[in-house]
């Protein structure tokens, strides 16, 4: 008997990358690079504020130039099919995918939870303070989050883990995918889901961005080998086959410059017999749906360029006599038969208060839109930035004043820095899929959603 042919879908990205969104990713790139050098050169003019310049200028480094430049770099020679790994939120290669299981979202949290497994909140602004101050002083956090991988164009759809010795800087912790639809394995074989399971030992730099993160332990097939251990403890009624020299055995290392090693074996885990609550109704939930930290800072951003804009309109209302005054002096009153007078210099001032409200009303109602999800208004808030940033750069190539911290490197730095966010991989992705797709409606267990 002829077995029918499936058609399998590439598990990439599903969205085109529009050739707008390659310029502002390129342009991001480059003006971060450029703001780097500004703050380092800023930080020899300081004196003793010059450590703190310093740090900043790492940071800046550390989660901005290197991560974009990881980005662009790897779209270009990371293939993006699968491969049997995991890639960082800068593209680099991660963790090797080392479970695959077949069964329902709700089979797999009830065996994950009776093993002993502990749900991992999202990350967000309140779960990376959390983590922080509990490794620091190295308190307990059993929920603590974990960076965001991705698989199939898409982060993880949720994460479990254990905590060891009372502090998230060592713990087991294993992501999980769910598979698009219809999507094989290599070999035609089946899966729900795919997992990668990895084992944290301390916390470090990051060999390749110099970000703070988890150094793993680079025996991955030992915190494979507990994670199937734990399941098949928790339900004898899991089914485990194990594919022997799925992918071939590496030595490398993974998106934190960490070495990883495996036999390539991949144990494929049957939950279907589990039991677990009904499944609920409505299309499965998908990460992608979910509003990142890029479009929250994005939508920041813009809201801090409008009150900019409304500090001085409210400077040009209360003080409206100084500003003509320097309007009549610059435009050369006090010189004979020559300057501008006190009613055209009213005038411009009249026009430059309505267009200054404006330009704060139009970038408070983009700030929304943008953390509403719509692609036009992330867009022009984009291109808005881009011009700014064009400008200045232009100004400075014809020999104008130098960007400083006393002139306008505050503005230029909050034009970069929206850039950047908005786009980003994540801010694209939710932009152009928070309304052309129905919202998911999947709870995940103790209440918890994914918006």
């Amino acid at each position: 008997m002829t077995r029918p042919e499936t058609r399998v879908a590439a598990p990439g990205s599903t969205v085109p990358y529009p050739v707008l969104d390659r310029v502002f990713f390129v342009v991001g790139g480059v003006s971060a690079v450029w703001l780097s050098s500004l703050l380092l050169q800023e930080s020899f003019q300081w004196g003793w504020a010059q450590l703190w310049f310093l740090v900043v200028f790492w940071a800046l480094l550390a989660y901005l130039v290197l991560p974009r430049l990881h980005r662009i770099l790897t779209h270009v020679y990371v293939p993006d099919y699968f491969i049997g790994r995991a890639r960082t939120s800068d593209g680099l290669l991660g963790d090797p995918v080392n479970v695959a299981l077949l069964g329902s979202e709700p089979q797999l949290h009830a065996v994950m939870q009776a093993g002993g497994w502990t749900l991992a909140d999202d990350v967000t602004l309140t779960s990376s303070r959390r983590i922080v101050v509990s490794t620091i002083l190295r308190r307990s956090y059993l929920q603590a989050p974990v960076s965001p991988m991705f698989l199939f164009g898409r982060q993880q759809d949720f994460a479990y883990q254990q905590e060891i010795d009372g502090t998230p800087g060592k713990r087991h912790h294993v992501r999980f995918w769910r598979c698009p639809p219809g999507w094989l394995l290599p070999g035609g074989l089946a899966a729900d889901w795919l997992a990668a399971g990895t084992y944290d030992r301390r916390v470090g730099l990051s060999l390749f961005t110099l970000q703070i993160t988890h150094k793993i332990d680079g025996h991955t097939d030992g915190e494979r080998d507990h994670i199937i251990g734990s399941i098949a403890q928790a339900d004898t009624a899991a089914e485990v086959r194990i594919i022997r020299d799925f992918s071939a055995g590496y030595h490398t290392r993974n998106g934190g410059g960490d070495s990883i090693a495996t036999d390539g074996d991949l144990p494929i885990v049957d939950l279907r017999r589990t039991a677990a609550p009904p499944t609920p109704s409505g299309p499965p939930s998908d990460s992608r749906d979910k509003r990142p930290a890029a479009i929250v800072v994005g939508a920041a951003l813009a809201a801090a360029r409008a009150a900019a804009a409304g500090l001085l309109a409210l400077s040009l209302v209360i003080f409206p006599q100084e500003h003509i005054d320097a309007l009549l002096l610059s435009g050369g009153a006090r010189e004979p038969n020559g300057g501008l007078t006190s009613g055209q210099a009213g005038l411009i001032f009249t026009a430059t208060v309505v267009a200054v409200v404006l330009f704060a009303g139009t970038e408070l109602m983009l700030a929304w839109l943008v953390f509403l999800g719509r692609g036009r208004a992330r867009t022009l808030t984009m291109v808005l930035s881009t011009v700014a940033i064009g400008l200045q750069a232009a100004a400075v190539l014809n020999g104008g004043p130098g960007i400083t911290l006393r002139s306008n490197l505050p503005g230029l730095t909050i034009d970069i820095l929206l850039v950047l966010a908005l786009s980003s991989d994540r801010a694209r992705t939710y932009a152009l899929r928070a309304h052309k797709e129905p919202k998911r409606d999947s709870s995940r267990p103790g209440g918890r959603t994914p918006f």
